[in-house]
C-alpha cells in the first residue's frame, strides 16, 4: 500500500477520538468485564495508557458532548438545560458561534477535519458539525431512540412526568418492550451527510430511517477510507467517531449477532471494539500510525435502568445521569505507538482535557478561560496536573473532587426517586479505599471536610454560569 509523501518529523499528530454512547466503566476487559471480550479496545490500553480515573463533564449526552468539543464545563458554556437534560429534535439550541470548538481550533492551523455518528448538540441547519469546525459529516444529529414512529414522543413524555399526566414506570415497561426487541420500523433517525465546498454547506439526508443494525460497521468502513485518504496528505488531520451504540436500542449486524457471551449488550461493545481493530489497522497499514494519537472514551456511564441493555459500572455506584462515580467515570484509553509508553494511570483526568492537550499538541495557544487542562505531562509520564474535579446536574455543583476524596453537596436519583436533597451535612467518601462510595467520613474527618468545603467555595466563586441554553424555546 501506498503510504503517501512523508511527513516532517516535527509535523504535529493527527488526533482520533473515539467515543461511545452509554458505555459504562466496567463494560469492558481491560476495565474488568467478566464476559465481554474486547481484545483489540485492551491492547490498545496495553500499548498505551488505560487511565482509571477519567471522568465526564456531565452524565448525559449533550453536555458532556458540548464539553468534549468546547474544552469547557457545560455551566461556562451555556451547553445544559436545568428543565431538559439533552437537546431534542427540533430545539433551537446550538453551541454558541462565541465557542471556539476543537475542530474550529485546529483548522487553524491547517488540520483537515472530519466527523462520524452521533452529534446531539443540535439538529438545525446552523447548529450541525459542519457549521462548527468539521469539514465533512456523517451520522445521526441525536441519540437513536428519539424519533418514536410508536406511542408518545419523548418530548410528550416529559411533559406528562412533569405534570402528572403519566406514570414514569409504566410508560417504560410499555418503552421496555419495543427496546429489547427492536425494529426498524420503531424510530425514524436520520442518517445525514454534510460538507463544507468553496460554495457553501451541502447537506443531505442519506436515509429518512437509519439502519441501526448496520451503523457501526457503516462509520468504521468510513473511517478507514478516511484515514488511507489523508495518509497521501501532508495535511494533519482530526477523525472524531461518536458510536450511536451501546445506547438503547441496541442494534448489531449479522457478524456479531448472539456472538457474546453477555448476550444483545456485549455483542455490540464486541462490534464496537472490532471497529476499533479496523481504525488501528488503517493507521497501522497507512504508515501513519506512530504520528497519531488516539483517544478511547464514552459519553457517560451506563443506563441502569435499561437492565441487561444497559452496560456496567463495575465496582462503582450509580449510572447514567447521576453524579455518583458511576454516572461519570468512564474508560480512558491513550495510544500513540513510541511516544506514550504503556501505563496504568491513577491521576484524575477528564473528557473535557481532550480539547487542552489536543491543541497543546497541535501547537495552538489557548484560550485562558478554558475548564480543559493539558494532559500532555501525563502522557509523558508525569503525575497528571488535574487534581480536582466538578460534578455538575442541570447547573448546580452536586459533588465535588479533589485529590481522592469527594464531596456530595447534593443527591438526586438518576431517573425518579430518591428526590433532590441539598444535604445538611454534606457525604465525604474517600474514592481510593472506597471507589463504590460505600463509606460517609463526614463525621470521621471533619478536618477534611472542611477542607473540601473552601475548595467548593473557590470553585464557586471562580465560575460564571452561563444561562442554559437547552432550556431555549
Amino acid at each position: 500500500m501506498s503510504k503517501g509523501p512523508a511527513r516532517s518529523p516535527d509535523a504535529p499528530p493527527n488526533i482520533v477520538i473515539l467515543f461511545t454512547d452509554d458505555m459504562g466503566y466496567g463494560d469492558l476487559s481491560s476495565y474488568g468485564h467478566p464476559s465481554i471480550r474486547t481484545p483489540q479496545l485492551d491492547q490498545l490500553a496495553s500499548e498505551g495508557q488505560r487511565w482509571t480515573n477519567f471522568y465526564v463533564a456531565a452524565a448525559v449526552c449533550s453536555p458532556s458532548r458540548g464539553a468534549l468539543l468546547t474544552g469547557k464545563l457545560p455551566v461556562s458554556s451555556g451547553l445544559y438545560g436545568k428543565e431538559k437534560g439533552v437537546l431534542f429534535k427540533g430545539d433551537p439550541g446550538a453551541i454558541p458561534e462565541a465557542e471556539l470548538t476543537l475542530p474550529e481550533a485546529l483548522k487553524q492551523v491547517g488540520y483537515d477535519t472530519a466527523m462520524l455518528g452521533k452529534w446531539h448538540l443540535g439538529d438545525k441547519p446552523y447548529a450541525l458539525p459542519t457549521r462548527h469546525g468539521f469539514d465533512q459529516w456523517l451520522g445521526t444529529p441525536y441519540s437513536n431512540d428519539m424519533d418514536w414512529t410508536v406511542g408518545p414522543s419523548t418530548k410528550e413524555i416529559i411533559s406528562g412526568i412533569k405534570n402528572g399526566t403519566i406514570d414514569l414506570k409504566e410508560i417504560m415497561a410499555v418503552r421496555k418492550a419495543y427496546l429489547f426487541e427492536p425494529k426498524r420500523e420503531y424510530w425514524n433517525v436520520p442518517l445525514i451527510e454534510s460538507t463544507v465546498k468553496p460554495d457553501g454547506y451541502h447537506d443531505k439526508t442519506v436515509e429518512e430511517s437509519l439502519d441501526q443494525a448496520i451503523v457501526t460497521k457503516r462509520y468504521t468502513n468510513k473511517a478507514v477510507a478516511y484515514i488511507k485518504q489523508q495518509s497521501e496528505s501532508q495535511k494533519p488531520f482530526f477523525l472524531y467517531v461518536a458510536y450511536n451504540m451501546p445506547h438503547v436500542p441496541l442494534f448489531r449486524s449479522e457478524d456479531f449477532t448472539d456472538k457474546s457471551a453477555a448476550g444483545r449488550y456485549g455483542d455490540v461493545i464486541e462490534e464496537i471494539d472490532w471497529s476499533v481493530g479496523e481504525i488501528r489497522k488503517a493507521l497501522e497499514e497507512s504508515g501513519i500510525a506512530d504520528n497519531t494519537l488516539v483517544v478511547f472514551s464514552s459519553d457517560n456511564g451506563p443506563w441502569l435502568m435499561m437492565e441487561q441493555h444497559g452496560g456496567s459500572a463495575g465496582s462503582l455506584r450509580g449510572g447514567k445521569q447521576s453524579t455518583l462515580e458511576g454516572g461519570v467515570r468512564v474508560p480512558g484509553i491513550f495510544w500513540w505507538p513510541d511516544k506514550i509508553k504503556p501505563a496504568v494511570v491513577s491521576g484524575i483526568g477528564s473528557v473535557m482535557d481532550i480539547y487542552a492537550t489536543a491543541l497543546s499538541l497541535a501547537g495552538v495557544s489557548l484560550e485562558t478561560d478554558q475548564d480543559s487542562i493539558d494532559l500532555t505531562p501525563a502522557l509523558d509520564g508525569q503525575p497528571s496536573p488535574r487534581q480536582s474535579l466538578a460534578y455538575y446536574r442541570a447547573g448546580e455543583l452536586f459533588a465535588f473532587r479533589k485529590g481522592q476524596y469527594k464531596v456530595h453537596l447534593i443527591t438526586e436519583g438518576a431517573y425518579g426517586p430518591p428526590a433532590r436533597a441539598v444535604l445538611d451535612q454534606p457525604l465525604l467518601y474517600h474514592l481510593g479505599e472506597d471507589p463504590g462510595e460505600k463509606f460517609d467520613l463526614s463525621a470521621k474527618e471533619p478536618r477534611v471536610l472542611e477542607e473540601m468545603l473552601v475548595a467548593v467555595a473557590e470553585q464557586k466563586a471562580g465560575i460564571t454560569l452561563a444561562a442554559p441554553i437547552f432550556d431555549q424555546k
